[in-house]
Formats: C-alpha cells, structure tokens, sequence
C-alpha cells in the first residue's frame, strides 16, 4: 500500500483525492490545509484519517510515501522543496514554482535524491490525445505547418468574479497564460513533437479594477455576495493574451488564452494542419477527434480502443461508448506517476510531465511575459 498526503484542499486537491481513490494499492492518508479546523472539516467530509493545519506536520509522517501539492502558486517551492527532503516522491500542480530559476533548483534537488516527480498536466492524458500523439509520429498528417487553438473559460467574465489567481503575490506575473495557457502549450508540444522557438505576445486585462470579496469564495463556485461586501482591487494580470508562435521553421501557430469568454466553461481547443491531413479537439467534447481531408471525406473518430493507435491503450479504461472526461485525466496521470513511483525511478516509457517540463512552461511563460512587455518577438 502507496501512502499519500495532499498538501491544499481546494477544488483542485479534492480532484486529486478523487481521482486516487480509484486507483488499487493507493491510500489517501492524510492532508493539510490552511487551518487546523478547515483540514478537519475536510477530513471528516472525505473521511481522511489524518488531518493538519501545518503542511510541516504532514511531512514530518514518516508513512507517506508520496505527497501531492495542490496550494497557491507562491508556496509550492517551499513545499516542494521540503517534501523532497523528506524523503517523498512528488506530484505538484502548475506551475512548479513561481520562476524558472526557482524550478531549476527544485529538479536539481530532485536529481540529487532521486526523487520520482511530476507536474500535474492532466490534459495529456486524454486517451485521444495519446492517439494524436501517436499517429502524428507516425507520420499521418504529413509535414505539419500550423498549430492554432485556445483556452477559453469565462469564470472571470464579471468584475465581481474575483480568486487569489487574480493577486500576483500569490499566482505570479502572469495569470491566464500561466493557469490555463501553459496547459495548452504542455499539450501541443506533447502531441506534435515539436518545440516552440519563437513567440510574440499581447495581453488585455478586461478589467483593470475587480471587486474583491470580504468573505471566501471558491474557484468555479457561485458567487451570492452584495455590493456591501466587495471590496475594489487593482488587477495588474492578463484577461486576455493572443501568442503568435513559431515552432522551428516548419510550423507556425497562434494561441489565443482568455477567462472571460461568456459561455467557455473550460474549452482547450487544439488544431493541427498538416500536409496529408488535419485534425481538431476540443476538451469540451473530449471523446471526439475530427479529421479533416482534401480528397476524401472529413471522418471524427469516437474514442474506442479498437479504433485507436495502440499506445493510447494504456489511457483508456472503458470501451466506446463509455464517456471518459476530465476527472479520467488524473487517474490516468497518476496510475502512469504511481508505476514510477513503485518502481523507485521514472520509467523509460514515462509520458507525463515531470519538474523538467515544468520548467519548460515556465521559461514559455517568462518569455510570453517579456514579449508583452517589450512589444517584440522573443527566441526561447
């Protein structure tokens, strides 16, 4: 049995403890939140034997094996840093820290106790996303020219939506390229093979001035305040960003990454042009992959096993027909994290990110940054 405590217990911790809970020879032990009395509140909603206010005290459990870190962006060095030391292997979420610099010193750490780590991109693990990543090695689109696509959400859409994403001491410089569009460049680069070289960048905050509540809210919760309990906040992070990007000189691309499109929920939309063919995803309808012809007719592939390249076959638990989505995704990650983790090292066939490529999404993000602020193409 695979002992493991979760740092952080907001809406993205309690995916985690989902999606664990669904793998054999896991145990969710213990977790640690921001207060004594908010981690025992969980604990007893999620039935966790063991609870902490002080993630230190989670650490210092010699039984955990394994710790995934689910906090705000400005504590994950620290507490990555310090669950390394102590022994366990580690998953934590995007970004990996707040800069690249900080990154590097946490792989080197990691390399020096061999300690088996990753960083939670969950979006690669649809199981057609492993099947495009497949056949695009393959050779089946061709020559690829284009890589276009978005991320789109609108839970930020009014002035009154308000997150501790939204404050730069606690999420970083950047706040929609580095939540949501780091995920789609991680997933690009992933299926297509290919690197971004280049990148030219233009922000929008859509709201310079938000209104920030006086009591807690959640992310994706509803929001039942009023006027009475908001408080006015300036907002110095990006609604909005459009990246132009070139992968090598073969390809280039567009990415378009914004939190106030009314109606996206949570919509990562993926296409790829190639010389023989096309193809396009969107997260939103995650089980269907179009495929675009010149010659012959355009086909969508349902997500079913025996449709689907091989090395997609370790991401799919249900045959077709049988929806698999978002909370899939971790399940997926971590039972290929937990086989590495089982073995002490990370496998040779590892396809989820690890601190090495959350270092690459924190280099894109800096310089994404310095091509906003310099108003010029910037070489990664």
């Amino acid at each position: 049995m695979t002992n493991v405590g979760i740092i952080g217990i907001g809406f993205i911790g309690a995916v985690h403890i989902e999606a664990l809970r669904r793998l054999p020879g896991i145990h969710v032990k213990a977790i640690a939140s921001s207060s004594l009395e908010r981690a025992k509140a969980h604990a007893e909603n999620l039935s966790i034997a063991d609870y902490y206010g002080d993630w230190r005290e989670l650490l210092a459990d010699e039984t955990i094996d394994v710790v995934h870190i689910a906090t705000p962006n400005n504590q994950h060095f620290e507490q990555v840093k310090a669950a390394i030391e102590a022994g366990k292997a580690v998953m934590c979420e995007k970004p990996l820290t707040m800069t690249s610099a900080s990154a590097i010193e946490l792989q080197a750490l990691a390399k020096k106790h061999q300690t088996v780590n990753a960083v939670n991109f969950n979006i690669r693990f649809y199981p057609l996303m492993h099947h495009l990543k497949a056949i695009i090695a393959d050779g089946e689109l061709g020559e690829i020219h284009t890589i276009q696509g978005s991320y789109q959400q609108d839970w930020l859409l009014h002035d009154t939506d308000y997150n501790w994403r939204l404050e730069t001491a606690f999420a970083g410089e950047s706040r929609a390229v580095a939540d949501i569009g780091s995920h789609w460049m991680d997933l690009a680069e992933f299926v297509s093979g290919k690197e971004i070289t280049e990148l030219c960048a233009d922000f929008k905050t859509i709201h310079p001035t938000r209104k920030k509540p006086l009591k807690e809210v959640e992310t994706f919760s509803g929001k039942m305040l009023t006027a009475d309990d908001y408080s006015d906040v300036a907002i110095d992070t990006e609604d909005y960003a459009s990246v132009l990007l070139h992968f090598g000189k073969a390809a280039a691309g567009v990415l378009t990454v914004t939190q106030c499109a009314a109606g996206r929920k949570n919509r990562l939309y993926l296409e790829i042009q190639g010389s023989k063919k096309s193809i396009a995803w969107d997260s939103e309808n995650c089980n269907q992959l179009w495929i675009g012809s010149r010659d012959e007719m355009n086909a969508v592939l349902l997500r079913d096993a025996a449709l689907m390249h091989e090395q997609s076959h370790e991401t799919i638990d249900y045959p077709g027909g049988h929806n698999e989505g978002f909370p899939d995704t971790f399940k997926q990650l971590y039972k290929s994290f937990y086989a590495d983790v089982k073995a002490g090292k990370k496998g040779p066939n590892t396809t989820y990110a690890t601190f090495e490529d959350g270092i690459r999404e924190l280099n894109l993000t800096e310089a994404i940054i310095k091509s906003n602020k310099e108003r010029k193409w910037v070489t990664i």
